[in-house]
């Protein structure tokens, strides 16, 4: 009994590398002008024109190679050697940089521009007002 090969599923890489970026299919769609249900059709297809595929690419970041390539267990790989290759000294992707900053205060601070901004807006309406 032999095994054959599976081919590659590329619409289905895209919509995982998608996936994993955090994107929309419609944000996809806008990048590349095209519409939901044709990104929909795509991420459905086993093969991918290569114009089109140059264009998710792009537009999702990565190489062409890098959509035909994907699987599941080298982005866990990946993920794992990450985490265990991790020190305090730093590794090559945090390169030894810490955070210096609290997320709260940075919560504090958009606050503090938001209301400043709607400050601003309440006295051009009062001066549209007053004239």
């Amino acid at each position: 009994m032999s095994i054959a090969a599976k081919p590659k599923h590329v619409g289905r890489n895209i919509s995982r590398i998608r996936e994993l970026k955090g994107m929309k299919q419609e944000a996809l769609a806008y990048e590349i002008g095209i519409s939901q249900q044709t990104v929909s059709n795509i991420e459905l297809s086993e093969t991918v024109d290569h114009e089109r595929l140059l264009d998710i690419a792009k537009a999702l970041g990565v190489t062409v190679e890098a959509i035909e390539n994907f699987s599941e267990e080298s982005v866990f790989n990946f993920f794992n050697n990450f985490y265990d290759n991790s020190s305090s000294q730093g590794n090559s992707f945090n390169q030894g940089m810490y955070a210096t900053f609290n997320p709260l205060d940075k919560v504090v601070e958009l606050y503090e521009r938001l209301v400043q901004a709607e400050k601003e807006k309440v006295e051009y309406l009062e001066k549209l007002l007053k004239k």
